[in-house]
């Protein structure tokens, strides 16, 4: 599955609007069961490049062999959304 800008600008508000990440993780979960939505501590994921930063939240693109996960920068490779918090 392809994240378009627009899907990531949704995704990006229902995070902003959410009261943790854990319930912005359930809400996008419900809103879109085929995308994998998971929530991870911040530090596990210093180094690498957001997609997107909202204040102490962050948006990170993921994608998958089949096997292993690793971050994407293309939007047009990710499988998943992985959100932290400061």
């Amino acid at each position: 599955m392809a994240i378009t800008p627009d899907y990531l600008r949704d995704a990006g508000e229902v995070v902003s609007a959410a009261a943790s990440v854990r319930e912005a993780a359930a809400t996008w979960r419900a809103r879109d069961p085929a995308m994998r939505v998971v929530v991870v501590d911040a530090m596990d994921m210093r180094g690498e490049t957001a997609a997107l930063t909202l204040g102490k939240r962050r948006i990170f693109l993921a994608t998958t062999n089949g096997h292993c996960w690793s971050t994407t920068d293309l939007a047009e490779e990710a499988s998943a959304l992985i959100l932290t918090e400061d």
